[in-house]
Formats: structure tokens, sequence, C-alpha cells
């Protein structure tokens, strides 16, 4: 056999795999999408619904629109949404951007002092933090709860079933992203601050008009990352947060699959529209992330 032929043999079996790839990635999204426009809340369905079976009413329950639909009587009547879904979103939103915000100041100024300066037991608080990386914040739930109610106790707007505490267990978990930053910084050599030094800037001047233009990227990618895992949480904040008005999104859409019901549509339109800003963040962050991930502070 030819050597063409058999390049072109292995680049169509690559291009195989490759769809098949993409198509077990995104057949179960495609299907959450399918049930957010199908009448009705079963999860077994046409995967495009199409006629009689497409229908916008869970997209306008969850946005609060008011629709009409049969009643026990087969008579129409009109559906007002019973559950605050933008509210939840809302939620969402500003506990996972200001929790990233602070987990990029949090995670970056540490990781210039452990990148940058030389303190005692600095080798053993970095082998610490990576050692924290192995245990899931869920494991200290428990703890997380009792903190909580003590900090409660003084500082009430900090305590249970508020957003300022949720977000301060959240910056717990700012030890990998230390480590990322870090690595980041230890690509940048010394020599730059250094020359900022020698023309009069301090250590803060050096690290804020330096270190932070040349860092950005991987501060983008330290806050989309933060911002993904904190929008979709559940666990910690299905402890933290105990009333509706207070939920997340990811808290709320629990609340429609409870045992006597499964409304399957409506938790499929809220699934898909806690993606949508994740989406847009990825639009609008692509070049950041892919320089970020793949290059180092300085280019050759």
């Amino acid at each position: 056999m030819k050597a063409s032929t058999i390049r072109r043999l292995k680049l169509t079996l690559a291009h195989v795999f490759l769809v098949g790839f993409l198509v077990l990635t995104l057949t179960p999204f495609l299907m959450i999408i399918a049930i957010s426009f199908r009448r009705g809340d079963l999860a077994i369905g046409a995967l495009v619904p199409v006629g009689d079976n497409f229908s916008l009413e869970h997209w306008k329950y969850v946005l609060g629109i008011p629709y009409e639909a049969p009643g026990a009587d087969g008579q129409p009547r009109i559906i007002r949404a019973t559950t605050p879904v933008l509210l939840w979103f809302w939620n969402s939103l500003k506990v996972a951007t200001v929790a990233s915000a602070c987990i990029i100041l949090l995670s970056g100024t540490a990781a210039y002092a452990f990148a940058r300066m030389r303190f005692a037991l600095r080798g053993l608080l970095l082998k610490s933090l990576l050692v924290l990386q192995v245990f899931p914040m869920v494991l200290a739930l428990v703890a997380l709860y009792a903190l909580l109610q003590l900090i409660g106790d003084f500082l009430p707007p900090f305590g249970l079933n508020t957003h300022p505490g949720l977000i301060l267990t959240y910056l717990g978990g700012i030890a990998i992203y230390i480590w990322m930053i870090k690595g980041y910084f230890d690509t940048i050599p010394v020599s730059i601050e250094e020359s900022a030094k020698i023309d009069g800037a301090t250590h803060f001047q050096a690290f804020v008009r330096i270190l932070l233009p040349m860092s950005a990227p991987i501060f983008a990618v330290v806050f989309i990352l933060s911002f993904i895992s904190h929008i979709s949480e559940y666990p910690i904040a299905s402890v933290v947060l105990q009333t509706e008005r207070q939920w997340t999104l990811a808290v709320g859409a629990q609340s429609f699959l409870y045992e006597q019901n499964y409304l399957w549509g409506k938790f499929a339109a809220t699934a898909v529209l806690s993606g949508l800003p994740i989406t847009a963040l990825f639009l609008a962050c692509q070049r950041f992330l892919i320089s970020g991930l793949t290059s180092g502070g300085v280019k050759e």
C-alpha cells in the first residue's frame, strides 16, 4: 500500500473519530435544549420537537412571561411563574462575579509573594496549599456551616443565608489558583521588575504597572474557571442559602425535581439559561484563555 494512501486512510479515521467524539459530547447538551422546547415535562421524547410537540411554555415560565395552557377541565387558563427564576439567575451572576474578582485579588497577591519574595516557611506553605487541593470543599460542609453561623452572630451580613457568606466560603478554594498564577509569574524574568525598581518604582508599583499587564491572560483564565465553578456550584450553596429569594440558579433548579413530580422541561430551560453567561464569557475572553493556557508571560 502506498504511503499517500496510508496517510489518507489515517486522516479519514482521525476525522471519523473526531466527528464521533463531537457527537457523543454534544448529544446530551442537544437533548437538554430539546427538552426545554418540548411540550410537557417528560424527559423522553423527540430529539427535535416539531409541530404540536414544540412549545415555548418552559421558557416563558423561566423568564416570568404568562402563557396560556389547558387546565384540568380542558379549558385554557393563564399560567404565571410561581418561582423567581430570573432572581436566581441574578443571584448566581452576582455571587460568581464577585467571588471570582475577590479570588483574583487574593490569589494574585499571594502568588506574587510566593514567586518574588523569600520568607520563612515559604516552601512549607506552598506544599500545604498543594495538599489542600486534594480535599474538595464539600468535605468541610459541617465546619463551614458552623463558622458561618458563628460569624453571623457578630456580623449578620456575612452569616448563613447571605450571599457575602457564600462568597466567603468560596474564597477558601483559592489554593489551586495561587499555584496557577505563581507558575505564570515564574515565566516572567525578574530582571524586568528590577529595571523598574532601578528607575524608582516600589515593589507595589512594579507589581501593578509591570507584572499585572503582562499577566492579563492568566488572570482571564483564573476568572473564567472560577466563574464557571461558582455559577454552577450546588452542594455548598444549598447548605448556606436557606430561603427561596436567596437561592442561586443551581439550587433553584433542583426545586423543579421533587419526588411527587419531576418538571424536566422547566429544569432543562433553567439549565440552558445557566450556560448562557458561561458561553458569553468564553467568547469574550477566548483570546486571553488560549494564550493564558498555552504560553508564558514573555514571548520569544
